[in-house]
């Protein structure tokens, strides 16, 4: 007797559906046949962090996106995105954070398309004055010693923010929290949802390599691997610190919530020459990563020498690790990286970017399929950004 699998019951396939952790799953299973695709949810509340997706340079409106599960490149509409007088400053919980030459900062969710705006530049407690009539120096600035400065529109658009991140999704949790670590000062400012304009973290200036949400916390860190822990929910942040023995190498550090610990990714930088016909380029190169995790007790800082099945996401966007088991087409105990670090890879005429793929077990480095080692793109674009595709 044949079974006809378009009669089960609504309550059985939206427990199995409430099973499925890949949102790509979820989109198959949906798309059985129609009482299938009426008996669950449109949209999957419930998955997991996915495997990011690394957004390539735009085709006019579009937005290419290399899935690394399936070694395909998948296009999306984006026209908010793929204008290259925009500047992504990172991109957290399915969302990417975008600056133009104007104080407005977006937030866009490319598979939903739903959009906010956070506050804008000029609601920055450093910024005195914003005016579009002072052309070449529409914003005046305070440095925290109390002189003054003015950059222009195109300047604060691709200086003034090195990073923002957020405490949640947006779509999944209203009292979010967006942070910024400002790239020139080294101060760290927050804003919540519904907020007019950002704020200062008093104290946590020059914490300024990395910063992380996590279980309710956000915690940033300097160059000698010092953390800052922030309390931002309520109306004056309370500030700890966690004192541990400097690190005295490295060039750039990277937090990462890895399950239960909290890892510091250590990125060495090498300078190689370059040369055309004309003239020779200095170009940055990811040399090495050293990845240590915090113990509590004492506190320090201790060496790990396997991620195991973990795989670590860094770069510009929120750090993050996850499972390769649970992800086909990936590798563990690797370090999926892009560079973050220089605009001077892609200003001048070789437009190269550091990225790939680095295996701890034997310090090697793998190009990205998409993206191979010495490819240069033929105008200037900002470097490929990760982003974990949430379709709410």
């Amino acid at each position: 007797m044949r079974v006809d699998w378009t009669k089960l019951p609504p309550e059985l396939l939206e427990s199995i559906s409430g099973n499925l952790k890949i949102y790509t799953d979820y989109l198959r299973f949906r798309a059985v046949c129609r009482s299938w695709r009426s008996s669950i949810p449109k949209i999957p509340f419930h998955l997991p962090p996915q495997l990011p997706w690394l957004m390539l340079p735009p085709s006019q409106s579009h937005r290419a996106f290399y899935d690394l599960s399936t070694n395909k490149v998948r296009f999306l509409s984006l026209p908010e995105s793929s204008n290259p007088n925009k500047r992504h400053c990172g991109s957290s919980h399915g969302w990417l954070i975008i600056l133009d030459e104007s104080p407005s900062i977006l937030l866009l969710n490319p598979l939903s398309r739903a959009k906010l705006h956070l506050p804008p530049l000029s609601s920055f407690p450093n910024v005195d004055s914003f005016n579009y009539s002072a052309i070449g120096k529409e914003y005046s600035l305070r440095y925290p010693s109390g002189g003054r400065y003015t950059r222009n529109l195109r300047q604060m658009r691709d200086s003034f923010i090195k990073k923002m991140v957020l405490s949640a999704n947006p779509s999944k949790d209203l009292n979010f929290v967006a942070i910024a670590i400002l790239n020139q000062t080294g101060e760290l400012a927050y804003c919540k949802n519904g907020d007019e304009s950002w704020c200062f973290i008093e104290g946590a200036q020059f914490y300024s390599e990395d910063v992380i949400y996590c279980k309710g916390l956000c915690y940033a860190v300097n160059k000698q691997g010092e953390i800052l822990i922030c309390d931002v929910r309520h109306d004056s942040p309370r500030v700890s610190f966690i004192e541990t023995p400097r690190q005295l190498s490295g060039d750039l550090q990277y937090l990462v919530n890895s399950g239960d610990e909290l890892l510091l990714v250590t990125r060495h930088l090498d300078l190689e020459f370059s040369f055309e016909p004309d003239q020779s380029y200095l170009i940055y190169r990811t040399k090495r990563f050293e990845v240590s995790r915090l113990v509590w007790s004492g506190p320090h800082w201790e060496r790990v020498e396997s991620l195991d099945d973990k795989m670590l996401f860094i770069g510009e966007n929120s750090s993050l690790s996850l499972s390769a088991s649970d992800f086909t087409g990936c590798m563990g105990n690797c370090i999926y990286f892009t560079d973050d670090y220089s605009e001077t890879n892609y200003e001048g005429a070789f437009r190269e970017h550091d990225i790939g793929i680095y295996k701890l077990w034997d310090g090697s480095i793998e190009p990205l399929p998409c993206y191979p080692r010495n490819f240069f793109f033929p105008i200037r674009w900002p470097t490929p950004l990760w982003i974990t595709p949430s379709p709410c």
